[in-house]
């Protein structure tokens, strides 16, 4: 047995398999997503495990595009209102806690948008916006290369950062207004 790990060939091969399901993505999914979010009095950010990581960071970036945003869950997140957006994070579109919120939402009058490799799951067919985001789920057979969810939650980091470039790109935004609105007491 070797004591090599082959990392720099394994990261190609990740990075070759995250290239081929970015094929799969739909830039009017994305627009959709967009609009939403433009229209939104304040959106509100949510996912579990992995994929809460992707949602966490794409919320931070609405703040920092000048969005009012919010993690479900913290203690700062405001009351929720009708013309408000709940963006879910979900692979399987099935997680319990997901689709419990996302029916609170609806039954507030909260629009709600799932980003998902399942766009006919249960979270899905409640949602006002489905954005596909190709990748393994942690429920179903994969012929990833990588465990579980891995691939989705990775594509979903990254094409959520493709977004907030197109946003920035929309409304003229630049990484220094961005960065005028980031944390300063850290």
């Amino acid at each position: 047995m070797s004591d090599t790990i082959r990392v720099m060939s394994l990261t190609g091969a990740v990075l070759n398999e995250l290239e081929a399901n970015a094929q799969g993505l739909h830039d009017a999914d994305f627009a959709g997503l967009y609009q939403a979010i433009s229209e939104a009095g304040h959106v509100f950010c949510a996912g579990k495990g992995r994929s809460l990581m992707a949602i966490s960071a794409f919320c931070n970036r609405l703040v920092h595009l000048g969005y009012p945003a919010s993690l479900v869950g913290e203690i700062s997140a405001p009351h929720a209102d009708p013309d408000d957006l709940l963006v879910v994070g979900s692979s399987s579109g099935e997680t319990d806690a997901l689709v419990s919120l996302a029916r609170t939402a609806k039954r507030e009058g909260v629009r709600v948008a799932v980003l998902t490799s399942t766009p006919d799951s249960t979270l899905g067919s409640m949602a006002d916006a489905v954005v596909y985001i190709p990748g393994a789920s942690k429920l179903a057979g994969s012929s990833s290369i990588q465990p579980m969810g891995a691939s989705f939650e990775q594509l979903l980091w990254i094409s959520l950062d493709a977004l907030v470039l197109g946003i920035m790109e929309r409304t003229g935004t630049t990484g220094t207004q961005m960065y005028a609105r980031h944390a300063n007491l850290e």
